[in-house]
């Protein structure tokens, strides 16, 4: 059988933790910067754990990570 393609977006936006869960980053990080609060830009810094409705989709883009 051939091997699947990767997703050449979702490779760059997601990565598998070693308990196989997809990480993603957060949005509303790139600009329009001053009216969030530095506590609310310190937390869209972190990663987070992807929800559990799109875990499977994920994991299918993104087959050998």
């Amino acid at each position: 059988m051939p091997k699947i393609k990767t997703h050449s977006g979702a490779k760059k936006r997601f990565k598998i933790s070693k308990n196989g869960k997809p990480l993603r980053g957060h949005a509303y990080k790139s600009h329009i910067l001053n009216k969030k609060s530095t506590k609310r830009k310190r937390n869209l810094r972190k990663v987070s754990v992807a929800d559990v409705t799109n875990r499977a989709q994920i994991k299918r883009l993104v087959p050998y990570k």
